[in-house]
């Protein structure tokens, strides 16, 4: 079966919601050859419905490689990224995709999802395990109500500065 019919055949899989379908008719039309970036984008749309998100990147890579201009590849790869929570790498794919789809809401939309993703992430990053120093131990409750009300006490030093 030539590759055009093998991607018809997909396309109305997935229109159809079977997704799984869409891919193995997607990989055949690319095994069938010649692949396009249609075809891998087409792919990795399909492997986002499934949850199969890794592969999804894979084939928007594989789309952006054989067409950099492709927007739909870098939404495609931002939408995965965004599941597999690589929160930065798909605001990289998302930002330069919708510079070849200006005006193009779903960017800005998955945009701002990535960014509020972002700060949460960074919010709640765990804060670095700083111990302070102990600088003495009190040993006695009389000490602890003495050190408030102590002034510092300055000794000199034990051989002249200048000689």
């Amino acid at each position: 079966m030539a590759a055009s019919d093998l991607e018809s055949k997909a396309k109305e899989a997935f229109v159809d919601d079977d997704f799984e379908l869409a891919a193995e008719l997607y990989t055949q039309a690319i095994d069938a050859g010649p692949a396009t970036a249609d075809l891998y984008a087409d792919r990795a749309q399909a492997h986002i419905k499934l949850g199969n998100y890794t592969e999804a990147v894979a084939d928007a890579n594989k789309a952006i490689g054989l067409d950099p201009t492709m927007h739909k590849a870098y939404y495609r790869k931002g939408a995965a990224c965004i599941k597999l929570e690589e929160y930065q790498t798909a605001k990289a794919a998302l930002e330069l995709g919708s510079s070849y789809a200006p005006g193009d809401s779903r960017f800005t939309r998955l945009l701002k999802e990535c960014d509020e993703c972002i700060a949460e992430e960074s919010s709640q990053a765990p804060a670095k395990n700083v111990e302070a120093p102990v600088a003495a131990t009190v040993e006695d409750k009389e000490d602890v109500a003495n050190m408030d009300n102590t002034p510092p006490v300055v000794e000199p030093p034990s051989k002249p500065k200048y000689r």
